[in-house]
């Protein structure tokens, strides 16, 4: 039998939601009551899906901003060039599919030991009530979302919230501290290719090569970023991991080109590789720094045991969607439009409404549309350009999952706050 979830807090939308748009330029009318969709026998509301969709696309302006500085006209941009679909198309056929999912989460519930309390239920209502109260006459029926709709998006919210864990859970995983380990080494790698590099170049940039190699033999131990610099001051010394072993997992290969790990595993802790290692676009002098670095290994198992979760978990849910029998009223779904001239951003305030029972509310952010975790990549491939480019370490493999702007926002899960409501306030943008 499975242990019951029981959480102290439950999902929050709080807030104060108002419309930014230009003029002539709103959705077309849109009514919450109809039914836009149906999973396995259970009516889905408009209100329900469009209250969720205008939260994600708020959240999903917000990110761009955060970490672009704009968002630009991403509802516009065109994903399919043969159909003509628009990112915003796209998204609302997306933010639709983690509702109906979210209504499969909620009968699967009670399978992995998740349930959602008298105590959640109230802490919900009087959310719900706050949200209603926050916003204004016009807002609320731009959002064609009565407050039972409300009601039910936080609950069900609150199951996705509490399920997620469990099902990761459940993925059988066994990665081996061989398979995982890593060897860290450190290096110089100089372009040697480009339009903009001449012959007399490209001889310049491997005699220079050369030049730091024979430094780096004279002294091993030197600092290599230093070595490089006396040559050239703009190469760098960069490091970088490998795997130390071949594996038949797909997860687990590296990134950096087959001449620089067959090189660097010919290499004992410490040692600098006799030659200069030339692949079609750049030239490396390396040194191996520890053949079996621990901690290296440690982080890189965890990222590839969360990688391997978080695919358990799309793969798990998305064979629930497959096998869920769902329709979909198309003419009710196309009153529901996300573009770059209806905007809604929002605006965190906070308002206490923890209960006596102890019942704390959290604040969900942003959601990803096919992507739970935002595992932070560990890959990034060795690209330096030309002799001025500063490379990453190109820590080899893709561990991200769970995220892709509107594709990030819909499943991504939560951040809590203690004892309060975060409210959101979405501010007109004209």
């Amino acid at each position: 039998m499975k242990k019951i979830v029981k959480n102290t807090t439950v999902v929050a939308l709080s807030g104060v939601m108002a419309i930014g748009m230009l003029s002539g330029c709103g959705s077309k009318s849109i009514d919450g009551e109809k039914t836009v969709a149906t999973v396995d026998g259970t009516d889905i509301p408009m209100g329900v899906v469009s209250l969720y969709a205008r939260e994600s696309q708020a959240q999903t302006v917000a990110m761009y901003k955060s970490f672009m500085g704009s968002a630009g006209n991403i509802w516009s941009q065109v994903v399919d060039e043969d159909a003509g679909t628009t990112y915003g198309e796209q998204a609302v056929g997306q933010f639709l599919e983690q509702v109906e999912l979210m209504y499969i989460m909620k009968e699967k519930a009670a399978d992995y030991g998740v349930e959602v309390t008298s105590d959640d239920e109230t802490a919900i209502a009087d959310a719900a009530a706050q949200f209603m109260q926050d916003n204004d006459e016009d807002t609320l029926k731009e959002l064609a979302v009565s407050e039972d709709q409300v009601k039910t998006l936080l609950e069900l919210e609150t199951y996705r919230q509490r399920i997620y864990d469990p099902i990761r859970n459940e993925a059988e995983v066994n990665i081996t501290d061989e398979e995982a380990q890593q060897s860290s080494f450190s290096y110089v790698s100089i372009s040697i290719s480009g339009d903009d590099l001449t012959d007399d170049d490209i001889a310049t940039r491997k005699e220079q090569a050369q030049e730091i190699l024979d430094k780096m033999k004279e002294d091993p131990t030197a600092d290599m970023g230093e070595t490089a610099k006396a040559v050239d001051d703009t190469y760098s010394g960069l490091t970088g991991t490998i795997f130390t072993n071949d594996s038949d997992d797909e997860d687990i290969s590296n990134s950096y080109d087959d001449a620089v790990v067959e090189a660097l595993r010919t290499l004992k802790d410490g040692e600098v590789y006799d030659e200069l290692v030339e692949t079609d676009t750049n030239v490396y002098v390396l040194r191996m720094d520890k053949v079996n670095d621990e901690d290296a290994t440690a982080s890189k198992k965890e990222s590839l045991e969360n990688t391997k979760r978080s695919n358990y978990y799309s793969e798990t849910t998305q064979q629930w969607l497959d096998d869920a029998e769902i329709t979909v009223n198309d003419k009710v779904l196309a009153t529901l439009t996300i573009t770059d001239d209806h905007s809604f951003t929002i605006k965190d305030t906070t308002a206490d409404t923890s209960e006596d029972a102890g019942t704390d509310t959290a604040a969900d952010t942003s959601e990803a549309a096919d992507s739970e975790d935002s595992e932070a990549a560990d890959s990034s491939e060795d690209t330096t350009a030309a002799d001025d480019t500063e490379e990453t370490d190109a820590a080899e493999s893709t561990d991200s999952t769970d995220e892709t702007a509107a594709d990030e926002s819909a499943d991504s899960e939560t951040a809590s706050t203690d004892s309060a409501d975060t409210a959101e306030e979405t501010t007109e943008e004209n």
